[in-house]
């Protein structure tokens, strides 16, 4: 895809998730995630009514009279954006692949944060930190993480969403507001994803196409495995075939809702031929209803 081509889309995907952001997004985006962080703001003299586990005792023994710390609510908001790049995402039977709604739903998070004027940061992975753009502020900010989220080709085809929560473990010190943005074709993430649900707000959004869940009945076709590569031959005509087929992937469905659920965690799920605004919507006044 040449520049001209890439710009074309950037702008085309701005055009649709600005405007859902601005009417739609800003405000519930912001009604269900403020005031989730306290922040230090002054110390003042002891009053009747102060909790006592608000005393500083260090300026306490200093001035020989009780003071405590008081704390404001931190206004201003992180959003991460984590990004499943790898092979499965390229998928899709009808209108569009998951990597496209992937790109949209992200796109219409990150302006909604903008309009709050809360930093926005992006973490593409595979198996592996692709590539971390720390979170900054500003349409500019956002439209380069949409061109990443366009163009970047990854270096790997799998998927490792335990690494990639390793990973923002390790860069993310301030808590922030999470969304990772998957087919959660994957397992063995609970115990790091329990680890980053006690510091971050984390949401996890799962896409997925209806062929995930139940494969056609085509007769004997060559299919290729997006992560690995490889391409074989299947009897979708077997019943045993299909049925095996269905139950592995509703294994990892229920491992992605129990290991959200177990961490404290938001789940939001959206097939790629429905409605991700009345999903996310949805999502967003139930939280900020809590």
């Amino acid at each position: 895809m040449d520049t001209k081509e890439i710009l074309k889309k950037v702008r085309k995907i701005e055009i649709k998730t600005r405007r859902l952001s601005d009417h739609i997004f800003s405000g519930e985006y912001h009604s269900s995630f403020k005031g989730r962080g306290m922040t230090f703001s002054e110390v003042r003299q002891y009053q009747y009514g102060d909790d006592v586990r608000a005393i500083d005792w260090n300026v306490t023994a200093r001035y020989n009279e009780p003071y405590v710390k008081v704390f404001e609510e931190e206004r201003e908001l992180t959003m991460m954006l984590m990004v499943d790049v790898s092979g499965s995402e390229f998928f899709g039977t009808t209108q569009q692949f998951k990597r496209d709604t992937i790109t949209e739903i992200a796109a219409t998070l990150a302006f909604s944060a903008i309009q709050n004027n809360d930093k926005v940061g992006l973490l593409l992975f595979s198996d592996e930190a692709e590539l971390f753009i720390p979170p900054k502020k500003g349409k500019s900010h956002v439209l380069r993480i949409i061109r990443e989220l366009i163009e970047f080709q990854p270096k790997s085809t799998k998927t490792n969403i335990n690494e990639a929560l390793k990973f923002l473990s390790s860069v993310m010190k301030k808590k922030a507001i999470v969304f990772v943005l998957s087919d959660f074709m994957d397992d063995h993430y609970e115990h790091t994803l329990k680890i980053v649900g006690r510091k971050h707000d984390v949401t996890g959004i799962r896409i997925f196409d209806k062929h995930d869940v139940e494969m056609p009945n085509l007769g004997v076709v060559p299919m290729l495995d997006a992560e690995t590569g490889k391409t074989i031959l299947v009897n979708t005509a077997s019943k045993s075939v299909r049925k095996g087929y269905t139950a592995h992937y509703l294994k990892l469905v229920d491992y992605f809702e129990k290991s959200f659920n177990h961490s404290g965690a938001g789940t939001i799920s959206s097939r790629i031929d429905e409605s991700y605004v009345k999903k996310l919507l949805g999502y967003f006044k139930h939280k900020g209803a809590r």
